[in-house]
């Protein structure tokens, strides 16, 4: 998405841009996603929850998200929403295609390299790369991709090769817990299993690791530790009263039933005793939608180290360190602010 909104604006101020893709598509991730654009009511609130990343750039980020937002409309993308069901945030829900359609012009598909002059590197993180996912986070096998297979760090690599330097929070990342059955891209905002908070959750060998109360209301906390249990797999234990709770549009029991069948382990095979009072049982796999650790970015998305380099994107700069933000609010606004920089510079 920052690419397409870099571009959009730098033709709005009259700059010619070359867009290279190196997918089959424009969109990215962001296509795959429910998209959802948003920032946290409080400034306090971003702070205490994403408490290792940059306060500058997440200040600029926070600051600035309304009027991109608005700027967003303006350019014909459709609103599904106009809030985003969550007391703690505020934002819209876009239609994603429509958001494409909206900004994108000439895109270059499957193109490989950076052209020359002046190059803003957009990315959805190396989520994709099991070479770097490993180096950084955890070993690949065990996590499922749940992004575009296009994410695999080009941009990191050549901006480091170029004397850039790395964030915090390398070894951070946000995805979901997914059901541990066969999925694909389509199924990747149904099938997500969004209700940790609400369950006791166990890994394989019946050593449970997270309960409710430790959850955070983004969930990312526990995804990530059910990454690092063996073979990145869990299950989410519920009783009566978790299968009554509400997650945005749905009940829990929703989500359980959306659930392919197959991963809704009978209680009595369960390689562990379950709580009294157990109802049913989700057995679930870590997935990896996007890094959170990145290129270190100045407020005006310049690559720290390098000449000639912006970044805009999910990881640049690290922004959501420690905690999770919205990857969307934060490709709009720095694409927004690399674009303006760069038209400012040439």
């Amino acid at each position: 998405m920052a690419g397409l909104v870099a571009a959009a604006r730098l033709r709005e101020l009259g700059r010619e841009v070359v867009v290279r893709e190196k997918g089959t598509r424009a969109g990215g991730s962001m296509l795959l996603s429910s998209c959802v654009v948003w920032r946290h009511r409080e400034w306090d609130d971003f702070r205490r929850d994403c408490p290792g990343g940059d306060a500058h750039l997440q200040r600029v980020i926070w600051e600035r998200l309304d009027d991109a937002i608005a700027w967003l409309e303006s350019r014909g993308a459709p609103v599904v929403w106009h809030e985003t069901g969550n007391p703690r945030t505020v934002g819209k829900r876009f239609e994603p295609r429509g958001v494409v359609d909206a900004l994108a012009a000439d895109v270059e598909l499957q193109a490989d390299g950076c052209a020359d002059g002046v190059t803003i590197l957009c990315t959805g993180g190396f989520a994709a790369s099991s070479e770097l996912v490993t180096r950084h986070i955890e070993p690949a096998a065990s996590l499922r991709l749940r992004a575009n297979p296009w994410s695999e760090g080009d941009g990191l690599r050549f901006a480091l090769d170029r004397g850039a330097r790395l964030t915090a929070g390398m070894d951070e990342f946000y995805g979901r817990n997914m059901p541990d059955t066969p999925w694909d891209e389509t199924e990747f905002v149904s099938l997500s299993q969004l209700y940790g908070r609400f369950a006791r959750t166990f890994d394989e060998h019946g050593v449970e690791f997270f309960q409710g109360a430790d959850v955070t209301w983004s969930e990312t906390n526990v995804v990530q530790a059910t990454a690092r249990r063996p073979h990145a797999r869990a299950f989410y234990v519920l009783d009566a009263t978790a299968l009554e709770q509400r997650v945005r549009d749905r009940t829990v029991a929703e989500m359980v039933e959306a659930a392919p069948a197959e991963a809704r382990v009978p209680l009595g095979e369960l390689p562990f005793e379950p709580p009294a009072g157990t109802v049913v049982a989700v057995r679930v796999i870590a997935s990896i939608t996007h890094t959170i650790g990145g290129l270190q970015v100045d407020e005006r998305s310049r690559v720290r180290g390098t000449e000639g380099l912006w970044a805009a994107g999910v990881d640049a700069g690290g922004v959501a360190t420690g905690g999770y933000a919205s990857g969307l609010a934060q490709a709009l606004v720095q694409g927004l602010v690399a674009a303006e920089d760069v038209a400012a510079s040439i």
